[in-house]
């Protein structure tokens, strides 16, 4: 794509990267937390996923940063090395690794995977999104934002926590998530649709807004109202505060660390073509990713984000479906969403605090329930067996 065609749709694709930034926000600040990593880290990801790889992927919709399902990973190898430093090396191999994969054409797998597994794992990673929120949108945020494993850090499963809940709902983010989903349903109509005004405003955006609004008249609902907990919490950015940490390239000769280079290539590789190949079928014009470049731009990005002390990062299904469902056309809105997390660490970390989760969860609901809607079970399952078998085992 010429960098001329990038811009032809800009006036969709910033409204979705500003979706897709409040999105990404809390989920790179999880993931770095289950990844046992500092904070920083998941925002350096972040942003060199959105603007490098954005800027390098052959994928139009596609978003990347680091990713949940690598979290288990990173936090088992950071503990084997030793230091964070030595995990840094093993994160710059792996990018070199992944682009060999690409220079040796081994994106082509990518076409080897079957369309009902590929409908059956976003109808699965939209039901997540929801069981995972449901605590988030009543109020209960002890396990954090971004968190996908069954196992929570806070010592419930995905189902307890649901029970856990409902003994501990808070009346304030009930408030939140309600008027926020109303401004969404209400987005989704024709009306607004139609309208010249309404339409250029994001519906997800102003239930933010809403949700900021909501936040603040609160002080007057005593215990019902939102606390400190309740909202997006960033980490201390202020000079000096946040060193970046580099690779330690003196490790280079311990065998462990070319295993973790190798297992991140591997699975980290893997996570972006199936990223990829749901993407590319949920794209309305139907373009093709090419694979083989995806994961030049993948190993170039986790080179780059290694080298300043990032999380590996894959293209991830959560922030490209919000994406696409935001009315993204090109990748400028990935990049952008790169470059709006990048300014906000930066400029404007105390507006970000002010951002309640019930609102972000309300925004994930609409993303979880596009994916997993009950007619996509009802076409699979008139296609037969063949057809619905594989799906449903993969949702499962």
């Amino acid at each position: 794509m010429k960098i001329k065609d990038m811009f032809s749709s800009w006036r969709q694709d910033l409204p979705a990267s500003v979706v897709v930034f409040l999105v990404a926000l809390p989920l790179c600040l999880g993931i770095a937390l289950a990844s046992g990593a500092p904070p920083i880290t998941g925002l350096i990801a972040g942003v060199i996923g959105g603007v490098l790889v954005g800027a390098t992927s052959g994928s139009q919709l596609g978003v990347s940063g680091p990713a949940a399902g690598l979290a288990a990973l990173v936090a088992s190898a950071i503990r084997d090395l030793g230091t964070y430093e030595v995990f840094l090396l093993a994160v710059v191999l792996a990018g070199a690794i992944q682009i060999l994969l690409g220079v040796l054409r081994a994106g082509v797998i990518a076409y080897f995977f079957p369309n009902s597994v590929i409908k059956g794992m976003l109808s699965g990673i939209g039901i997540i999104i929801i069981l995972k929120q449901i605590p988030h949108a009543l109020g209960y945020d002890a396990d954090f934002e971004g968190d996908e494993s069954f196992q929570q850090i806070d010592s419930e499963t995905t189902f307890s926590a649901i029970g856990h809940v409902l003994r501990m709902i808070t009346p304030g983010a009930i408030l939140v998530t309600s008027v926020c989903m109303v401004i969404l349903i209400a987005w989704e109509s024709d009306r607004v649709k139609r309208s010249s005004v309404l339409s250029l405003v994001p519906g997800p955006l102003l239930a933010v807004i809403a949700g900021i609004a909501l936040g603040g008249v609160q002080g007057g609902f005593g215990e019902h109202a939102l606390e400190a907990e309740h909202y997006v919490d960033l980490p201390d950015l202020s000079m000096g505060s946040a060193v970046l940490s580099l690779p330690d390239f003196s490790a280079i000769g311990n065998p462990a660390v070319w295993v973790t280079a190798l297992t991140i290539a591997l699975v980290a590789s893997i996570e972006t073509l199936l990223s990829v190949e749901a993407t590319d079928r949920l794209d309305p014009q139907r373009r093709i990713t090419p694979t083989n470049r995806e994961l030049r731009a993948q190993g170039a990005g986790n080179i780059i984000s290694g080298l300043i002390g990032g999380l590996p990062i894959t293209q991830v299904i959560v922030r490209s479906s919000a994406n696409m469902q935001s009315g993204a056309r090109t990748r400028l809105s990935a990049v952008v969403h790169g470059l709006l997390l990048l300014l906000a660490i930066l400029l404007i970390p105390g507006i970000l605090e002010l951002i309640p989760l019930a609102s972000l969860a309300a925004v994930l609901f609409t993303v979880g329930y596009k994916l997993a809607k009950p007619s996509l079970f009802r076409t699979m399952w008139s296609r037969g067996w063949e057809q619905f078998l594989p799906f449903i085992i993969t949702v499962l």
